[in-house]
């Protein structure tokens, strides 16, 4: 498969917590997807309450 054509390249695709990205394709041909997550929730630093 030498002559096999190129694959085209894929936009980056976006939503509200998620990105993809199109990895190269490796010496057999496949093309894989890089996801990379954002986190859904904010995180606040532990504070000890007030002794009463």
């Amino acid at each position: 498969m030498s002559g096999a054509p190129a694959r085209p390249k894929v936009p980056e695709g976006k939503s509200r917590f998620l990105t993809t990205r199109q990895m190269p394709a490796n010496e057999k041909g496949y093309v894989g997807y890089d996801t990379i997550w954002e986190s859904f929730q904010k995180e606040v630093p532990y504070q000890t309450p007030k002794k009463p």
